[in-house]
This record gives C-alpha cells, structure tokens and sequence, in this order.
C-alpha cells in the first residue's frame, strides 16, 4: 500500500464497518456519489476516515427515498455548504419520509400480530 498522509483502508474493511455491499461502494464510486480518496498501485480503492463518515450518512439518508442527486446535495449540506432554507427543506422530507416508515412499521406490526393470533388459535 502506498504510504499517504492520511491511513487508508481497503473496500473489503469499508463494506464491514459501513454494512454495505461492496457492489454498493462499487456503485456509489462509479455514479461519484462516495469515490474512494486513493487507489492503490494496484488499481484497489482505498478509502479513509471522511470517507466511511460520507458512506455512513448515505446509509442513513437511503433509506429516505433521496435519489442520488439529492443524496450528493445532502452531503454538501452536512458537510457545510447550505442555507438555513436548505436545511429546513430537506429536514421537513426527511420528517416526511420518516412519519411514512412509522406508518409502514406500525401496520406491520399489525399484521403480525394478527398472523400470532391466528397462531394461538390453532394450538
């Protein structure tokens, strides 16, 4: 590995400590929404610590129904590069996005405690 200033750590370590796929890292470099800050001399991404940081508030935002264009504004966003507008706009989806989750959630705790009754009702 080539000596840098910053340590650097390979795909496989990344996909562990963020819990993605490395299709995914693969995906999320090719599209530049996360690319790795180094290769190695071998062609191998090598990623740091702001890059797991990147990876980990993609992680999170996903699930929000952002697209990727959005996703890569979002990280601007929380990487500085915002007005209190933005904020409030992209605050008010996430909030959006999370009451329909709680939604979803709720009704599938519903419908799984149908299916236990059912259940219990065979025994």
């Amino acid at each position: 590995m080539p000596e840098h200033d910053v340590s650097t750590m390979q795909i496989g370590e990344v996909a562990e400590r963020t819990q993605l796929s490395l299709r995914t890292l693969r995906h999320y470099d090719q599209v530049g929404l996360v690319p790795p800050s180094a290769r190695s001399e071998g062609g191998f991404r090598l990623y740091t610590e702001a890059d797991v940081t990147r990876l980990s508030h993609v992680r999170r935002i996903t699930p929000l129904g952002f697209s990727l264009d959005e996703t890569a504004e979002i990280l601007k966003l929380l990487e500085g590069e915002h007005t209190d507008a933005t904020i409030n706009a992209v605050l008010e989806r996430a909030q959006a996005a999370r009451a329909k989750m709680a939604r979803k959630l709720r009704q599938a705790d519903e419908f799984i405690e149908t299916l236990r009754q059912l259940d219990q009702g065979d025994r």
